[in-house]
């Protein structure tokens, strides 16, 4: 569906069509926050406000960017704002709840079971990552964000992007390393 259409109808008073927003990039923007505060039900909570600013926000978008590099921006200051707001409960919290293909057959239980296996092991090692590390591998290589993107998205510099992504990469393949071991 064209992004830009649905941007109109909604600035025209038809706000069911916001809906597709909600669903397009409610999962994204729910692994950015956690990624920021690490509790999923704050997480939660944080894409909620900046679903409702971006609402209330939208005759501010200005189509030089994809709608989600604004709204995922949002939800990042949002986030950061809520953090350092508030003191956030980091009990651990199960939020994988990841989506499996219901495109595997009973015949293909291995492939699944080592997709699951992959899934957990690169969450496991995301979560012991420094946060703002995580998040960049998350917008990156999850999202599939250019760093330019990364860039609007953050508020950092193109060339901090780049480094921090460098680090995170190498603390990753180090992560996995030691769990490995």
């Amino acid at each position: 569906m064209d992004e830009k259409l649905l941007i109109r109808k909604v600035l025209e008073g038809d706000t069911s069509a916001f809906g597709y927003f909600v669903d397009t990039y409610q999962d994204m923007a729910v692994t950015i926050a956690y990624r920021v505060c690490g509790n999923k039900q704050d997480a939660e909570d944080i894409v909620q406000n900046a679903f409702v600013k971006a609402f209330h926000n939208l005759h501010t978008f200005r189509a030089d960017s994809k709608f989600s590099t604004w709204f995922y921006r949002i939800v990042y200051n949002t986030a950061i704002t809520e953090t350092r707001n508030t003191a956030y409960n980091t009990e651990f919290v199960d939020y994988k709840q990841i989506d499996m293909d219901n495109s595997y057959s009973e015949w293909d239980t291995m492939a699944q079971v080592e997709e699951n296996e992959r899934k957990a092991m690169v969450n496991e090692a995301m979560d012991k990552m420094p946060k703002d590390e995580a998040l960049l591998l998350t917008l990156y290589y999850l999202e599939d964000n250019p760093v330019k993107e990364i860039v609007q998205i953050t508020g950092l510099t193109d060339t901090n992007v780049k480094v921090k992504l460098h680090r995170a990469r190498k603390r990753f393949a180090y992560i996995l390393e030691q769990m490995k071991t």
